[in-house]
């Protein structure tokens, strides 16, 4: 089925949103209640403007007929696929998507496969016109999580069970596809799976054989190859299933017309029985030996073997049409943008070389709640896709604007693409390391130098504060190509310092933390405030939109006078008490009025680990040493955590957002309430936290009663628990290692 080159379509741009419905115990989570598309149905116009040209469709069993067919309710879905017909979408409609079917069944019911096949041809005949379907998605990976680990309903951990889920289920995938076809006789099978690679010491290379070859049997199974000579027919057998359940597959063989690959960073996995070397959460074992089973990419020291590779393996098997149908990760935005360009990339290769590769599918175009737990527990914790759902509407993110290129043949230019993933750099090893599948003592670890880096930098004004240090620090994390500036190298209120420093670095944009911070002291030093935080920003303003240039710039909450009642937003006019906030009040103006493209955070009251002197690490230090605290009870802010900061900062600059945001971590106390919060995280004793009025405080500044930020673009911060419980955990590690290093100097 290899499609020459001058017959073979051109690659194809598909959609999807994460629309699982696990059951955990007895309680479900649907994923487009979660991500509140199931009641956007104006989402679809936002993906048609991407440039897709199929979406893969969740038509799910559980939700339109949980209590039988014959109470279906089938108006979400008319809807929403006569909306892709009008905008010229090729649905590719799913059915069950990690799920177990209506309460009434489950994924080891004998009722489950004709359960399907009867939906699926009524979804057939009320749908003539759908030509593609996926009727389970990733049967091996739900039937693993489900029936083998016991994360998702039926909650089994048996080796009988498993296979038991897998049949069923791949034995649905057969009879729906029956019934579709005979209302569709040319009806395709879109049929999904993750596709990894599993990797060992020499000790447990059995182990990693067995796993690769599992990888294949849900389209092994489904293309008829499950027979005697197959490496999984003995495991089979051997665990109880009756022979006839397997020849029954190959009396009904279903190949899939495309083989859907979806394909993670941590689909590859590396075991060792040195299980030592590895957190307790990732020892298991097989009965034989005891082993990690950890990712592969943070152990060797080659690297993963990534999407080309696995591509390939899976043309070279099957020689049959393919599409990515999942490409996402879980992470920061640049390098989700890595990711994507690496997998469009590799498919490119691998279509040059002769393979068919119809698409590479966008997923999940809305992201996805609590999949860093599997979805075992409601934590609320979203990670975004080419949209992000924390503002009033979806927003489109740096993905966006790549997939529109992708889509219309050109190649992404972002600066961020100028350094590999993370999976590719020498950073991501965190354990000893291995090479060739064998443990090697001389292999790198996580302390490693950083490859040469290319590319035009963020520019970070600000070195010898907070801030600015703070940027430098998460840009390397992230492999943000940067350069961070002392005031000797760029006086941002001096036009001719500036325009060297454009003129040296050539950066793509410019972050400027820097600036006048001593509230109190600007009362008696106007002149030097206003030049570092009103006429700094405006020149720098100026000059970047000169040329071009990307400027991140930061404002207070104390550009306001203390009197709404409820969280101040962007919107809010200024009326700053004292000069401090003037200062920056004149800054925002000036800079938007320069340069609209600039993007203007106001935030409030930081707080980070990397900084002593901060209001959280001086009550704790002030604490820990025995003495009471004195914090102001009558002033209400919305303290910031700066690493959240931080990183919601550069995700807004990479996505080249601009205007006024507000960024806090969401929640409102006094400078009292927050000492005692943080004292109580750390387990000291917030009683020693006394509160006092403002004005007995010796403040020489005026400032506002009430200074809480909210937002009418984004809440795009954590909670300030959550923050403060991060912040904690972050200090104490820092102090273990300090007082070990201390111990061994001595």
């Amino acid at each position: 089925m290899n499609a020459s080159s001058h017959t073979r379509p051109p690659l194809e741009l598909w959609g999807g949103v994460e629309c699982s419905v696990t059951r955990i115990g007895d309680r479900h989570c649907d994923q487009m209640e979660c991500t509140g598309h199931a009641q956007r149905p104006g989402d679809l116009d936002l993906f048609s403007k991407l440039g897709i040209r199929a979406f893969r469709l969740g038509v799910l069993w559980e939700r339109v007929a949980p209590d039988g067919l014959h109470r279906a309710n089938w108006s979400w879905s008319d809807d929403r696929l006569q909306r892709m017909q009008a905008l010229g979408i090729r649905p590719i409609v799913g059915l069950v998507h990690h799920g177990s079917g209506p309460p009434s069944t489950n994924l080891l019911e004998s009722s489950f496969a004709e359960g399907l096949a009867q939906f699926a041809g009524a979804a057939a005949r009320r749908y003539p016109w759908v030509d593609a379907y996926t009727p389970i998605n990733e049967p091996l990976t739900t039937a693993r999580f489900s029936a083998l680990y016991g994360h998702w309903y039926p909650h089994d951990r048996d080796a009988l069970r498993f296979a038991h889920a897998l049949l069923n289920q791949c034995r649905a995938v057969v009879m729906a596809m029956a019934a579709v076809r005979q209302v569709n006789p040319t009806a395709q099978l879109v049929q999904t799976e993750d596709l990894g690679k599993t990797f060992s010491t020499p000790l447990l290379a059995y182990q990693a054989h067995f796993e690769n070859e599992r990888r294949w049997i849900t389209w092994d199974l489904l293309c008829g190859r499950v027979d005697h000579q197959h490496p999984m027919w003995g495991f089979l057998r051997w665990v109880g299933v009756e022979e006839h359940q397997l020849t029954w597959f190959l009396d009904h063989p279903c190949p899939p017309d495309i083989l859907g690959i979806n394909h993670y960073v941590t689909s590859e996995r590396f075991l060792d029985e040195r299980a030592e070397h590895y957190p307790s959460g990732t020892h298991g074992g097989n009965g034989r030996h005891a082993y990690a089973d950890v990712e592969a990419v943070r152990v060797r020291a080659t690297g993963p073997t990534g999407p080309a590779i696995l591509l390939q393996e899976a043309w070279q098997r099957y020689q049959r049409p393919m599409a990515v149908t999942e490409v996402h990760l879980g992470c920061t935005r640049e390098e989700q943008l890595r990711w994507l360009v690496e997998v469009w990339n590799a498919v490119r290769s691998r279509r040059a070389a002769g393979a068919d590769i119809r698409a590479v599918t966008a997923w999940s175009l809305l992201g996805a709640f609590d999949w860093d737990s599997l979805m075992t527990c409601r934590a609320g914790r979203y990670e975004p896709g080419v949209f992000d759902l924390r503002s009033a509407w979806p927003r489109p993110t740096a993905l966006a604007s790549a997939l529109r290129d992708l889509a219309a043949g050109r190649h992404p230019d972002h600066p961020a693409l100028a350094t590999p993933g993370w999976w590719r750099r020498p950073e991501r090893l965190l354990y000893p390391s291995a090479r060739a599948g064998a443990p090697s003592a001389d292999a790198g670890t996580r302390h490693r130098s950083r490859p040469q880096r290319r590319g035009r930098p963020l520019l970070i004004v600000g070195a010898a504060g907070t801030l600015g240090r703070a940027f430098a620090r998460i840009c390397a994390q992230r492999g943000l190509v940067h350069r961070l500036l002392p005031r000797r190298d760029l006086d941002i209120a001096d036009p001719v310092s500036v325009a060297a420093a454009l003129a040296a670095y050539r950066p793509w944009a410019v972050i400027n933390a820097a600036g006048f911070v001593r509230v109190d002291a600007a009362e008696h030093e106007s002149e030097a405030c206003h030049r570092a935080n009103a006429e700094g920003p405006a020149v720098l303003a100026a000059a970047c939109a000169a040329r071009h240039v990307g400027l991140l710039t930061f404002s207070s909450d104390l550009v306001f006078d203390g009197r709404r009642e409820r969280p101040y937003r962007e919107s809010d006019p200024t009326a700053p008490l004292c000069v401090y906030g003037r200062s920056k009040a004149a800054a925002e103006r000036r800079v938007l009025r320069t340069h609209p493209a600039a993007l203007v955070i106001r935030t409030s009251a930081f707080f980070g680990p990397w900084d002593r002197q901060n209001f959280v690490a001086v009550a704790l230090g002030t604490l820990a040493a025995g003495r009471p605290f004195v914090a102001a009870n009558d002033v209400i802010v919305s303290p910031t955590y700066v690493p959240d900061l931080v990183h919601a900062s550069l995700d807004l600059l990479i996505d080249r957002e601009h205007g006024l945001w507000h960024l806090a971590n969401t929640g409102a106390l006094s400078w009292l309430d927050f000492a005692r919060s943080a004292a109580a995280v750390a387990g000291l004793d917030g009683a020693r936290v006394e509160g006092s009025p403002t004005h007995a405080l010796g403040f020489t500044a005026p400032r506002p009663r009430y200074s809480a930020l909210g937002s009418e673009r984004a809440l795009l911060l954590p909670p300030l628990e959550d923050a403060i419980r991060r912040y904690c955990r972050e200090c104490e590690v820092r102090w273990q290692d300090e007082r070990s290093v201390a111990y061994v100097s001595a």
